[in-house]
């Protein structure tokens, strides 16, 4: 699964990377969890624009949006067919961009050891999304997204049995196009990262608490030296 992540790259690098018509108010963020709004690249017509969606989605055939726990991660082998997700993933996906994002290995019975995980030459990434578009009957409206899981990498898998899908530069513009509707093009994008491109390592328990939110976050545990 993911369950955190965070993002500090620049704003005025952002545009560049991922090709956004406007350059975005971001701060950075360490320690990005559930509920909160996370940035989103859509595309809009012919450009992409960079918005903040409440991370956790929402089906727009929802009649509570606060009812249940929020859908944060949407698994590959069913979002086809899942009705939570199968209209977003046809017509409403998006890039959600990351610096790196965390896991949490099993260590005992209640002991869990938190890692950082990252591309090696530490740029930035793109996680693949879906998003939605809710309206409540008192005129209120929610936007909200879900990153895609799949299986995990050599890298993750003695960490965690789970990874976000993490799509490659080349495969932004497809998978952005909400005209493209090919389910079996679309899938063929949802599978584990190149293993040798990533780093995992420990970090200390703080970023266990959304609270905490630092650079302090992603530094290496000092007993793990």
């Amino acid at each position: 699964m993911c369950g955190r992540f965070n993002l500090r790259t620049p704003s005025r690098d952002l545009v560049e990377i991922f090709q956004l018509l406007r350059e975005p108010e971001l701060k950075p963020r360490y320690n990005i969890a559930p509920t909160q709004p996370v940035a989103a690249i859509r595309q809009v017509d012919k450009f992409r624009e960079l918005s903040l969606l409440r991370w956790g989605l929402v089906p727009s055939w929802s009649k509570d949006p606060n009812a249940g726990p929020p859908l944060i991660n949407a698994r590959a082998e069913t979002i086809a067919t899942k009705p939570a997700f199968r209209s977003a993933f046809k017509r409403r996906r998006c890039l959600i961009p990351a610096d790196g994002f965390y896991e949490w290995q099993k260590t005992g019975a209640k002991a869990k050891q938190p890692f950082h995980i990252r591309m090696k030459n530490e740029h930035p990434f793109a996680f693949a999304g879906l998003w939605e578009h809710w309206e409540g009957g008192d005129s209120s409206t929610i936007d909200s997204c879900t990153i895609i899981t799949t299986d995990a990498n050599e890298v993750l898998r003695p960490i965690h049995d789970r990874m976000p899908v993490i799509l490659r530069d080349e495969d932004y513009g497809r998978w952005l196009d909400p005209k493209l509707e090919d389910v079996g093009m679309l899938e063929g994008l949802l599978k584990p990262y190149a293993p040798e491109e990533m780093t995992a390592y420990p970090i200390s328990t703080l970023v266990n608490s959304p609270r905490n939110e630092s650079a302090a976050c992603i530094e290496e545990a000092r007993d793990s030296r």
